[in-house]
C-alpha cells in the first residue's frame, strides 16, 4: 500500500495545521479530487455523513479513513489517498463527548462495492502492522516517506 500511494501520487503532507476536523477532511479530500477520482462533492458528503452520524471515520487511535457511499454522485473512479497533518486533528463524538484524534487520514473513494471492500482490506493490511503506522506518524515529509518504504 505504501507503494501505491507513491506511485500513484497519492500522498499529502499538509504543511499547516488545519483550522478544525471538517477542514482536515476537505484537505485529505484535495489529492482525490486533483487526480479526478472525487469531486468536491464527495468531500461535502463526508463532512455531512461525520455530522450526521458522528466520527465513524475514525477507525482507531490517530488514524481516519475518510468516505462516503460508492453510489455517490460525486465518486468518479477507485482510489485510496494518503495524508498527513502535522498534529492531531480532533474529532468529538456528540453522543458519548468521547474526543476521537486523528492524525493519518486515509481517504477513500469507489465506484462500486467490490472496489470499496478491496480498498479496505488493502489498507487494514497496511493498518495492521503498527510499526509501519507508528512510523507514518512521525515522519513529515514525502523523502521520509520514502526512506519508510525502503526499510519495508
Amino acid at each position: 500500500m505504501l507503494k501505491y500511494f507513491y506511485e500513484n501520487n497519492l500522498i499529502n503532507f499538509v504543511p499547516t495545521q488545519p483550522d478544525n476536523w471538517e477542514d482536515a477532511v476537505r484537505q485529505s479530500c484535495s489529492v482525490l479530487i486533483d487526480k479526478g477520482y472525487i469531486t468536491e462533492e464527495y468531500a461535502g458528503e463526508i463532512v455531512n455523513n461525520v455530522k450526521e452520524h458522528g466520527p465513524y471515520i475514525v477507525i482507531a487511535d490517530q488514524i481516519a479513513m475518510p468516505h462516503a457511499s460508492t453510489d455517490s454522485p460525486g465518486v468518479l473512479g477507485t482510489g485510496v489517498s494518503f495524508t498527513k497533518f502535522p498534529s492531531e486533528v480532533t474529532f468529538v463524538d456528540q453522543e458519548t463527548n468521547e474526543e476521537k484524534p486523528a492524525t493519518l487520514f486515509f481517504t477513500l473513494a469507489a465506484k462500486n462495492p467490490d472496489e470499496h471492500l478491496e480498498n479496505i482490506t488493502n489498507l487494514m493490511e497496511l493498518l495492521m502492522d503498527e510499526e509501519v503506522v507508528e512510523k507514518l506518524i512521525e515522519i513529515d515529509s514525502i523523502a521520509e516517506y520514502e526512506e519508510l518504504m525502503k526499510s519495508e
